[in-house]
């Protein structure tokens, strides 16, 4: 007979890669740090502990159990014992929380994404697409990020650009922010961004794939593709136009490569009511809690209050259940520690 062990709903399991073909290249960081030879072209985006399904796709983009089941299925059928009650009480039997790893292989789109009330107007969903990213690698002469427009822009100006497809107009629009590893970036919903080449993230979102593309020409095969089947028009209408300054963009980047104590939490305050991330070093106790766990470095092990012990170990990733109890982490590892928002934090 089985113990209650066994069940994957209470206690912490690994991972495999989970790398669903992208329209952009990237993936040779990915199988560096997972220390194996996968570094197809365009597999970019590792999807750790997903339950949310690339856009208009019915499976691609989930994350399957060693049993076989989709992560996903198994939250539905025990969502108290992987989530927690307070959690189902305010999110229901969503996660809250998708969680990647993304190796830029080339500087990605200018794009943004919508905000809840939009997604819940347009999209059906009562999730839309606020963003962070955590900088774990970088590679090439000038990594950077871009982010949010530097001055005010008028709506007829960016429709101009979008519908010509002035690429060089939108990049030079936004912000760019030379990063390295240990830097966060908090991006809310609607802030046009783009990720770098050679820029390395641990990266959390709401748990949707709803993009809005405004540079899809030469990465996309459509505008309809790039808008999500909307027009271009109300498509549009989830973009920040204003103007980041130097207090806007103080508020949502963090630079933590030099904070060494055994818990560093990773993201801006506006991130708090979205998803949460803290990097651990050495011995961590671990309160109970959904979560993903990212190892970038080291060996060691996680124990939990419900009897099971795992081994991790640089490129490592697993998944937490609530049930699986508090939780003591040993060894040399510094990790990523990924959470939805607590209970509280009602979006």
């Amino acid at each position: 007979m089985s113990s209650v062990h066994d069940d994957q709903s209470v206690r912490a399991i690994v991972l495999p890669a989970n790398q669903p073909k992208q329209f952009y290249r990237g993936g040779a960081s990915i199988a560096a740090l997972r220390g194996g030879g996968d570094d197809r072209e365009f597999g970019p985006e590792d999807w750790v502990g997903s339950t949310t399904t690339r856009f208009g796709q019915p499976e691609s983009g989930l994350s399957r159990l060693p049993d076989g089941r989709w992560l996903r299925d198994a939250v539905r059928e025990a969502p108290a014992q992987w989530l927690g009650p307070e959690h189902v009480a305010a999110f229901g039997d969503s996660t809250a929380l998708l969680v990647k790893l993304l190796d830029a292989g080339q500087r990605l789109p200018v794009h943004c994404h919508p905000s809840d009330r939009f997604a819940q107007q347009h999209l059906g969903s009562r999730f839309g697409k606020t963003e962070a990213w955590i900088v774990v690698g970088t590679s090439g002469p000038n990594p950077v990020v871009h982010l949010g427009f530097r001055d005010d822009v008028a709506p007829e100006v960016v429709e101009h650009w979008v519908s010509t497809q002035d690429s060089s107009s939108m990049l030079s629009a936004l912000n760019e922010i030379p990063v390295r590893p240990g830097d966060t970036v908090h991006v809310p919903a609607g802030t046009p961004h783009a990720i770098g080449e050679g820029v390395f993230i641990v990266e959390l979102q709401q748990p949707t794939d709803f993009s809005i593309t405004l540079e899809w020409r030469g990465f996309l095969s459509d505008a309809e593709s790039a808008f999500l089947g909307m027009d271009q028009r109300t498509a549009l209408q989830t973009l920040n136009r204003s103007g980041f300054g130097d207090e806007v963009l103080a508020s949502l980047i963090k630079r933590t490569a030099d904070q060494d104590a055994a818990r560093v939490g990773l993201l801006a305050d506006d991130a708090a009511p979205f998803f949460r991330a803290d990097r651990l070093h050495g011995a961590v106790e671990l309160e109970p809690s959904f979560g993903v766990l990212i190892a970038l470095s080291g060996s060691g092990k996680l124990r939990t209050d419900s009897g099971s012990e795992l081994a991790l170990r640089r490129g490592s990733t697993a998944v937490i259940p609530h049930a699986a109890g508090a939780a003591q982490l040993e060894g040399d590892l510094t990790l990523v520690h990924c959470r939805p928002p607590s209970a509280g934090s009602r979006i």
